[in-house]
């Protein structure tokens, strides 16, 4: 028995055991937000359900449950849809209470930009007062060329917003602040007026085009569908308001597949709405990965050169030890204690003299001295760092001595043995270490809330106006998304698809990341194979 134990075949099972069982728990995760996410996009049908008191009720199954304390008693949630007309998406209903349940072809699902889906029968398409069709068949052919002529006069007016009179916008502010700089340094009264006639013509050129957004707004206006829901009720729904109209009940499979598609696209590349409910989550997504390139360029440059000076320079001693405790200190510190830092230091300290020094004219509105994604890199990146220095001077450790005499035996500089012998050896270890702090900086949020991420942002940190990168913006991310989506909400039924894709989208991310830097490693760890990485 003794002999058991100390060959050490307990200690070899139980290893494999805990591999297996951590392997066992990521597996189910992952599998669980794949299983609620991925459909979440599929058009379910609509189930109309006749109830004992001869009421209807319509709308989507979503779960099945026993009631508590009913053994043997179920209840069904239904997404009854029509938040303005009955206050909640979603309802419990009693199977004893069902009498009957059908499906309807002819009903209609509307998303929409406000109060979610609308579930219900197209009653008649109208332009004002005028009707121009009625009934569901033939109002559901009206409705279909004017949703494109709404979504073409919708991209007139994003465009108008966005081009003309955002790029006038951006010119009287830049008037504005000059004018601040001249009553300031005390200029003459001719610059002033120079500047106030600019201004006054930039004003002559906004008064027509808000005269005519005003116009193609008043023009998406004009029509609207009469939709009787099941219980018989009649609501107006403007078809500017209308993102989707379709029937699932009616739909084929190649039909819900290409709505499947059409609604999965909106999710990754479309602008949220809804409170982040509905929609899709373009901003998030690249605000994600635009801080995770921004924190890489930060600490993995630092951490190599740090653990290069630690490992082949610095005189091995009492003070080299001791930062090689701090720094590993640094790896188990709170990552709300970075953002403390960084919010105080980065925030507060860095970007309010910047301020002082740059943009005195704007004060007292901030503009580097607020949150942004630039100092919410840079906290990351601090983070993220210990990571790097340990990963990489584990990697120039397990470089054979022998390389690095061999190399200076031929007569290279210590510059050039490390250049072109040790790094290249080292570069499957230090990539391990970049792996880790991709993989952890990509999915921190808590220093994130102190240091720039918000709930929305109206613009994204590039665009096509100079500078161009705009570091000092606020930002969206994808791991703030989720615990905003499902912690936040004021409707949080609604929001429990949108916590799941974005999970699944996140993950998606990091899988990519890492799945690219190992392959990199592998090509590096094939050519030099030598190194013990």
């Amino acid at each position: 028995m003794m002999k058991f134990w100390r060959g050490g075949d307990p200690f070899i099972w139980l290893t494999g055991s805990a591999l297996a069982l951590c392997l066992a728990m990521i597996t189910g995760l992952v599998g669980v937000i794949l299983y609620n996410g991925a459909g979440v996009f599929w058009p379910q049908d609509l189930t109309v359900l006749r109830l004992e008191d001869g009421s209807r009720v319509m709308g989507t199954v979503v779960d099945r449950q026993e009631i508590p304390g009913e053994e043997g008693h179920y209840r069904l949630q239904l997404k009854v849809g029509n938040r303005d007309a009955y206050g909640l998406d979603f309802r419990w209903v009693d199977e004893a209470r069902i009498e009957a349940g059908e499906t309807a072809p002819d009903a209609v699902v509307f998303e929409r930009v406000e109060w979610g889906d609308a579930y219900g029968f197209i009653a008649g398409v109208y332009e004002g007062e005028r009707q121009l069709a009625a009934g569901e068949e033939r109002g559901w052919e009206a409705l279909q060329p004017l949703m494109d002529r709404v979504a073409d006069l919708a991209g007139q007016i994003h465009d108008l917003e966005r081009d003309e009179i955002g790029v006038l916008n951006r010119e009287m502010e830049a008037l504005r602040l000059e004018r601040r700089r001249l009553e300031r340094q005390g200029s003459g009264a001719g610059a002033i007026a120079a500047n106030k006639a600019a201004n006054d013509a930039l004003w002559a050129k906004y008064e027509p085009l808000s005269a005519r957004l005003d116009e193609l707004r008043r023009q998406g206006e004009r029509w609207s569908v009469a939709l009787v829901l099941v219980d018989g009720q009649e609501r107006s729904v403007q078809v500017a308001d209308i993102v989707r109209a379709y029937r699932p009940n009616a739909m084929g499979i190649s039909a819900k597949t290409g709505a499947y598609m059409s609604k999965a696209w909106e999710f990754v590349a479309g602008e949220p709405r809804e409170s982040n409910t509905e929609g899709g989550i373009f901003p998030a997504l690249f605000g994600t990965v635009m801080m995770v390139i921004l924190m890489s360029l930060a600490a993995v440059p630092f951490g190599v050169l740090a653990a290069l000076y630690l490992r082949e320079y610095a005189r091995q001693g009492f003070l080299v030890r001791l930062v090689r405790i701090a720094v590993n200190n640094l790896a188990g510190v709170p990552s709300i204690v970075f953002g403390m830092f960084g919010l105080g230091f980065f925030v507060y300290g860095v970007g309010g003299t910047i301020d002082q020094l740059f943009y005195v004219d704007d004060l007292p509105t901030p503009t580097y001295g607020t949150g942004g994604i630039l100092w919410a890199s840079l906290t990351l990146a601090l983070l993220t760092v210990p990571v790097v220095i340990v990963a990489t001077e584990e990697a120039l450790a397990a470089v054979p001595r022998e390389m690095r005499e061999g190399a200076l035996a031929l007569g290279s500089t210590k510059f050039q043995m490390i250049w072109t012998v040790v790094l290249p050896s080292a570069l499957p270890g230090i990539l391990t270490g970049v792996i880790l702090a991709t993989a952890r900086g990509a999915g921190e949020v808590a220093p994130l809330m102190i240091t720039g991420v918000v709930k929305l942002a109206p613009d994204l940190p590039l665009d096509a106006f100079a500078p161009f990168f705009h570091l000092e913006r606020k930002f969206m991310h994808l791991g703030f998304h989720i615990y905003d989506v499902g912690f936040q909400s004021p409707n949080v039924e609604a929001a429990r698809p949108m916590v799941y894709t974005t999970a699944l989208l996140l993950l998606a991310i990091v899988l990519v990341l890492n799945l690219t830097a190992i392959v990199v490693r592998n090509q590096l760890r094939k050519k030099y194979a030598t190194s013990a990485f």
